[in-house]
């Protein structure tokens, strides 16, 4: 496929001269039928008589109010009925002929059964979402790209998903959540990062989850907009217990991207790890760099939510440090937050740099 789209799009930001790639759109289901062909008889029994239960309280619903219904634009609902995001030819109207997509990376997050709470439940979801990506998708849009579904606190699944996908070149990444059961440098996700690396793959970490526990160190918050905030408190957490665990040591060819999840965080995480690894490197003997350095080498970031300083220079600053060649652009499409291709990535960014953000960083990392 040729990466750069031969067409004038309304909506293509002129910078994009290295394509216009998008790590993150949401498809959904029109209603679970969807799933039906690609579960078995118990998985589908199951699934409909008694739905998906994650595993913590809020099961049948979100936890706080969304701004918008399923947290989506307006006007992404389909004229011909369904929820945003589960009509091909409204979403390629709207959003890749619109702006000019030349590459679309798909992120299923409701309902996928990643974290429910009966693992042989999630694992079936996992397969029943990767061949719905295909059958729906991926068949019959060249310029989209599936992210494999893993069942992810079951390590050894997971990394046989994996493997069972790794072959097809219409998926480009696997996909987890941010909220996990346990911090993702834990042993229990090993195989994950085996599989990825050995498959050649990067790991996509999206924001959200349903791990058990609450979403703060301290428990239940009481609104929405803290919610929101916590994104970048929860990716912290992970990138530190991989870091610190030593996952980058073990499985040196892997790259995780960080979805969603903002990125101002890096620097000051970073450094603080930095001054934290001096002092007590004794106890980790394994890590023999300074966490920045392997932050740096494997931690990439997508910009939706991009960070708003009042002075540009210090958004420079960040995403220099961070790596220019580290940061995609996302939309998150359908979602209300959806990030404009034209007004996502501020003019005084250089003009070479936005066209690396737009598309060349994507390329490489997702070896298009």
């Amino acid at each position: 496929m040729n990466l750069v789209r031969p067409i004038a799009a309304p909506g293509r930001p002129a910078a994009a001269t290295l394509g216009l790639i998008d790590c993150d759109i949401h498809p959904r289901v029109r209603d679970l039928s969807e799933f039906r062909p690609f579960l078995s008889d118990a998985a589908w029994h199951r699934l409909a008589t008694y739905g998906i239960h994650q595993r913590h309280g809020f099961a049948k619903g979100y936890p706080f109010p969304k701004a918008a219904p399923l947290a989506c634009r307006r006007d992404a609902w389909p004229p011909g009925g369904g929820p945003p995001a589960s009509d091909l030819p409204f979403l390629q109207q709207q959003m890749l002929d619109q702006h000019g997509i030349d590459v679309g990376v798909l992120n299923p997050l409701q309902p996928s059964g990643q974290g429910d709470a009966n693992d042989g439940l999630s694992v079936a979801m996992a397969r029943a979402v990767n061949e719905w990506q295909v059958e729906h998708w991926l068949r019959h849009e060249p310029h989209l790209r599936g992210s494999i579904v893993v069942p992810y606190e079951d390590g050894a699944a997971s990394a046989a998903e994996i493997r069972h996908w790794a072959g097809d070149n219409r998926f480009c990444q696997v996909l987890m959540m941010s909220r996990t059961s346990e911090p993702l440098g834990r042993a229990r996700y090993w195989p994950i990062w085996q599989a990825a690396a050995e498959c050649g793959l990067p790991v996509g970490i999206h924001a959200f989850g349903y791990s058990g526990h609450a979403m703060t160190n301290g428990g239940w918050p009481s609104f929405y907009v803290e919610e929101v905030q916590e994104h970048a408190t929860s990716a912290q957490a992970q990138v530190a217990s991989m870091v610190v665990e030593g996952i980058f040591d073990r499985f040196p060819g892997l790259r995780v991207l960080m979805i969603e999840c903002g990125f101002a965080w890096m620097p000051s995480l970073a450094w603080r790890l930095d001054g934290a690894w001096k002092r007590l490197r004794d106890e980790v003997p394994h890590l023999k760099r300074a966490p920045s350095e392997i932050m740096r080498e494997h931690v990439y970031v997508s910009t939706q939510p991009i960070e708003e300083p009042e002075r540009p220079e210090h958004l420079l600053d960040t995403m220099g440090w961070i790596g220019w060649d580290r940061i995609l652009y996302a939309s998150d499409y359908p979602h209300w937050d959806f990030d404009d291709p034209r007004l996502a990535i501020p003019s005084f960014i250089p003009e070479a740099k936005r066209a690396a953000i737009y598309g060349g960083n994507a390329r490489a990392l997702y070896s298009l």
